[in-house]
């Protein structure tokens, strides 16, 4: 029991990227589904999470939250699934996770609410401009398979779930280098296994009138 696994999640959320990870994992992990307003918001869970938010997860009694966290702590936790880089050979790795849960989500944010930093601004702000940030970001996918080396990992599953996201709500413009790179992960059986969970709990909370 002390390795046993929770994953705190609404299939409405941020959770469909940690719960794509697990899958990756593949190690058995209990769902727990929280409702936005209610009980992500419950003492209970605050004391896990005090930001009222998902995914979390606990694991051997630790809890992780965040989702390029969570994708990072998994690749470690479970070594035997190759799904980080040697530690010598993460310096993309790492670049290019941590930057999409920076500078890519919040400038992503910022143009969802309206806000466009001047140029005195984009000196301040750790993403600049959405442009820049997407401008790099596209050069990390560019005619790869992988953001990080020659295989699969851990980052991009946080990468390739904020384009794919990105792509399907409008919130990335389409380019063929995010569009070629997010195709080849949808082809991924641990991708179409999570998507296919998270899909089917959405459509029994929206016949339930419990989705939003």
């Amino acid at each position: 029991m002390a390795d046993k696994l929770i994953f705190y999640t609404n299939p409405m959320s941020r959770g469909q990227i940690a719960r794509w990870m697990l899958e990756e994992v593949g190690a058995p992990y209990e769902p727990r589904i929280l409702d936005y307003g209610t009980t992500m918001k419950d003492a209970a869970y605050l004391k896990i999470n005090p930001m009222g938010k998902v995914p979390a997860i606990v694991h051997r009694d630790k809890t992780v939250t965040e989702c390029a966290a969570i994708c990072a702590y998994l690749a470690d936790a479970f070594p035997e699934k190759g799904l980080a880089p040697d530690p010598a050979g993460r310096a993309d790795y790492y670049r290019w996770l941590f930057f999409t849960a920076g500078p890519v989500e919040q400038a992503i944010t910022a143009k969802h609410f309206g806000i466009e930093p001047d140029v005195d601004q984009q000196r301040m702000a750790g993403f600049g401009s959405l442009a820049a940030a997407l401008d790099t970001l596209e050069s990390a996918v560019a005619d790869k398979a992988f953001v990080a080396g020659d295989r699969f990992s851990a980052a991009d599953v946080y990468v390739g779930s904020q384009i794919d996201w990105g792509l399907q709500f409008g919130t990335i413009a389409p380019r063929p280098a995010f569009e070629a790179y997010a195709a080849g992960l949808r082809e991924r059986p641990a991708y179409q296994r999570a998507k296919e969970i998270d899909n089917a709990l959405i459509a029994e909370m929206q016949a339930a009138g419990t989705a939003g």
